[in-house]
This record gives structure tokens, C-alpha cells and sequence, in this order.
């Protein structure tokens, strides 16, 4: 945006004809970091609802045992566009909490606008967190213009479910108790109908109706794989298009037992035994463990194409834009997350893959199950393509699932590309905010 810095347009929304809207729509977030008085109370802004959010509580909750004298202050958000907003007018209206949880994928809209502040990654290290022990691919993703602007929290993979009785059954187990390696698309589409010969049930299934993102992480997922072009660098998309339609129609052919299901009717015929494997974030895992128990078996998403991927994100910790940030605080917070990401043990019992390396490589880690299991996948993200459209809870995934779930009901798959196609190239026009 020429002339004009994201941060400094959300500024003159704050402080201009809309300081009114805003600061109603602040008001109800709690104490921000300009009203703390004591650099030991740090205010912390999360998206964690349900049980992740009871856990974040536990671990919060220790973390402030064993650092006397923090206080944390935990304000939970509704997750999505309305998180996302109020981080920003929070960050350019000069009412920033001290740290705040934020989608890996979504830094690319609000590091180059200055919404964030960069960490110190030695400070982080002094209080036990250094880089090297962090997941690489995620490190990589956190850094703009070279500076650390995200830490990982862990990574919330893509992957595959299934019951392990009915594929043992099937003959699509290794001795490992993994899936059997699939050699082409139409090699698994063949076991998956020897899948539904075995068990007399559906097959696979996959939650996609009226979803604003599982469409779009399939496809990306299996696109992926291919090691095709898909380049938003330049003025125009850079699409290989006849690879994506390819992946398109094996989306539909290898979803065709769930094509009319949302995510909780795929969850529910998986859950019920109507189906033996579902293709899920790893995030339902603990429906699945309750529901089948010891049959319960998981994989990284399996390998369709050339190379191992699977759609992916971060849950990852931000420092929102402070103008004076007090640095007694500013040292503190770093203590809190650097005590918060090594409790990634702890945290990998929801079944996120902690981001923390040395919490995945542990013994106790090897205990858990399925996550352990699925931990590879942790090795083969596939995160949205670093543009400021991009990313969890975007506009831009929800027009890509508007464009893709059409082909699930019969439509054509390249009609569907050249939705997709377009859409991006719709949103690439539009300026840059920050």
C-alpha cells in the first residue's frame, strides 16, 4: 500500500470516526498492557476454547508456579476473522496485551505492517528456549526480513485416522501398524475399495460441506505432494493448472463415500464405525481415542503423489506492537513463553505435535497414543503460501472451499481450477495492506 502502512490506516480507524466502534469492541478484552501496573502481570490473549482451553489453563497455571511472582492474565477470544481484527486495532490503537497466540500462516498480514514486534531470541534462550530446539520448518516461517516475529507453539497437522481392526483385516497395515505405502492414486483408490469389501461399510470420509477450510486443506495437501508450481510472488498466480485439476478429480473419487458430509457427519460415521479411516486435523483426536479406544490408529497423511505433505498450521506466540513496551515486562514475557513452549508435553496431549523438538524425541512422548504415531507429519508441513491473504481463518480459504466443493456434487474439476485460479488472482490486485 503505497503511502500508507496498514498499521498506520488501522491507527486512523482507532483514532479517528471509528474510535468509538473500536474501543466498544476493546472494551470487553480485559486490562491491556497500558493499565498493568506491575511488570510481573502479563496479559495474554489466546484463541483457545473447549478442552485446548482448559489445558492452556493448566499450563499456564504452572508456568506461573514456577516462575515466582507472574501473574498471567489470560483473555480468550472467538477464533477467526474477529480474533484477527481485534489483534490488530488492538496492536495500532496502542492497547496490545504482552503477548497474544496468532496462526503461523497469518504473519505474513501483519509483520510488514509493523503489528508485531520481533522477539529476542537470547533472552528466550537465557530462559531456557533456544532456536535449534524448535521446529525447523516452523522457525523458518516465523522470521521476516531475518528477525524472529513468531515462536512456535507446535504444529496442527492434516492426517489420517482409521480403525485399526478393519484395515488389519484389510491387509493395510505394516508390521509397524502404519498404512500400508499407497504407489499412485489410482493405487489407493483400488485399496480403498478392497477397504470397503473388508469392513461392509463406507470407506474413507472426509468432512468438507459448508466448511470454510477442509476443502482447501485436502487440496492443498494432495497439490502439495505433486511438487507442482503454485507461485504468489509475482503480479499474477503461477499455477500448474493441469496438475490441479488431476488433483482435483482424486479428491472427489477418493471422497466419494462423504461427498454430501460436513465435518461432523464425517466425524460422527467414523466415531459410530460406519467408516474406518476419515481424513481429520489432529485436532478431533480425542473424539476419535473416546469413541474407539485401543483400535484407534493414526498416520501422517498418506503419500498420494511424489513427496510426503500434509496441510498444516502453528499455533505460534506473537508480541503485538507496543510503542514504549516496559522492558521489565517485555523480559518477563519472554520467561512465560519460553516456560509455555518447553511445556510441550503437556500441551501434546490434546494432540497438537508440540514445536518443542525435545519434547517430541522423549520417551514419554513415545507413550502417547495415536500422537505418537502421526508425529512424522511434523516433518512434512505444508503451510498456505506465505501471502498476506493467506492463511487459518482467511477470507482466502473460504473462497477456495466455495470454488472446490462444488466437484464433490459432480462439477467440473476444471471449472473449479479456474475458479481458484481467478479468485487468487482477484485478491493479488487487491494492494497489500502492510
Amino acid at each position: 500500500m503505497s503511502g500508507l502502512s496498514r498499521r498506520g490506516l488501522l491507527r486512523g480507524a482507532v483514532y479517528g470516526a471509528g474510535a468509538a466502534v473500536t474501543a466498544s469492541a476493546l472494551s470487553g478484552c480485559g486490562s491491556l498492557a497500558g493499565s498493568v501496573a506491575s511488570a510481573d502481570d502479563i496479559q495474554y490473549w489466546t484463541l483457545f476454547t473447549g478442552p485446548d482451553g482448559a489445558l492452556m489453563k493448566t499450563i499456564t497455571q504452572g508456568v506461573e508456579k514456577r516462575v515466582p511472582g507472574l501473574k498471567v492474565k489470560t483473555t480468550v477470544l472467538d477464533w477467526g476473522p474477529p480474533y484477527y481484527t481485534k489483534l490488530a486495532m488492538a496492536s495500532a490503537g496502542g492497547r496490545a496485551p504482552d503477548v497474544a497466540i496468532m496462526h503461523l500462516t497469518r504473519l505474513a498480514g501483519y509483520a510488514p505492517g509493523g503489528l508485531l514486534d520481533p522477539w529476542d531470541t537470547d533472552l528466550l534462550a537465557e530462559f531456557g528456549l533456544k532456536q535449534e530446539d524448535l521446529n525447523p520448518t516452523l522457525v523458518k516461517r516465523s522470521r521476516y526480513q531475518g528477525a524472529p516475529y513468531a515462536i512456535p507453539l507446535d504444529t496442527h497437522p492434516f492426517v489420517v485416522f482409521f480403525d485399526r481392526d478393519v484395515l488389519q483385516k484389510a491387509d493395510l497395515l505394516t508390521t509397524e501398524g502404519q498404512l500400508i505405502p499407497f504407489e499412485s492414486p489410482r493405487h489407493a483408490l483400488e485399496l480403498m475399495d478392497r477397504l470397503r469389501r473388508s469392513g461392509g461399510k463406507l470407506g474413507p470420509v472426509f468432512g468438507h460441506t459448508n466448511d470454510a477450510a477442509m476443502s482447501w486443506r485436502m487440496f492443498w495437501t494432495l497439490f502439495s505432494q505433486t511438487g507442482a508450481t503454485f507461485d504468489l510472488t509475482g503480479e499474477r498466480a503461477e499455477i500448474d493448472e493441469d496438475t490441479a485439476v488431476e488433483v482435483v478429480r482424486f479428491m472427489a473419487e477418493l471422497a466419494r463415500d462423504s461427498r454430501t458430509m460436513d465435518v461432523q457427519t464425517a466425524i460422527a460415521a467414523f466415531a459410530n464405525g460406519k467408516s474406518p479411516m476419515i481424513f481429520s486435523g489432529e485436532w478431533d483426536m480425542a473424539t476419535y481415542k473416546s469413541a474407539l479406544k485401543g483400535r484407534l490408529g493414526a498416520s501422517p497423511f498418506p503419500t498420494f503423489y511424489d513427496h510426503p505433505a500434509g496441510a498444516s498450521d502453528s499455533h505460534s506466540l506473537v508480541l503485538p506492537h507496543q510503542d514504549n513496551p516496559d522492558p521489565e515486562r517485555r523480559r518477563r514475557t519472554h520467561q512465560f513463553v519460553a516456560e509455555l513452549v518447553r511445556s510441550g508435553l503437556t500441551w501434546a496431549t490434546a494432540g497438537h505435535i508440540p514445536a518443542y523438538t525435545p519434547a517430541v524425541s522423549s520417551a514419554a512422548y513415545a507413550k502417547l497414543s495415536p500422537q505418537s504415531e502421526y508425529a512424522g507429519a511434523a516433518k512434512q508441513l505444508a503451510l498456505d503460501p506465505p501471502v498476506w491473504f493467506a492463511g487459518s481463518g482467511s477470507d482466502f480459504q473460504t473462497r477456495m472451499c466455495q470454488a472446490l466443493d462444488p466437484v464433490f456434487g459432480g462439477s467440473s474439476p476444471a471449472s473449479a481450477v479456474r475458479t481458484m485460479v481467478s479468485q487468487i488472482n482477484t485478491l493479488m490486485a487487491q494492494p497489500n495492506p502492510a
